[in-house]
């Protein structure tokens, strides 16, 4: 994810609380919609949308975070 900020992104998951958890909630998203996908944990569609709407708002944000952390080791 995100390989043209890979070093700051291993950096801000370190020693960002917040942004560490935001990747955790991703991960743990990306994980629950492979199982509903694979048909291993029950969901219906509607359900798998929600939950890869809540994904992509987590991927934004952290995205957001990479951008701004990027342009204040820039200046």
């Amino acid at each position: 994810m995100f390989p043209e900020y890979r070093e700051l992104f291993s950096q801000l998951k370190a020693n960002d609380r917040h942004f560490d958890s935001l990747f955790n909630k991703h991960h743990e998203l990306n994980q629950k919609i492979q199982l509903m996908e694979a048909y291993v944990e029950p969901a219906s569609h509607e359900d798998i949308e929600i939950l890869k709407k809540k994904k992509l708002r987590l991927k934004d944000e952290m995205y957001d975070l990479l951008r701004k952390a990027s342009a204040t080791q820039a200046a």
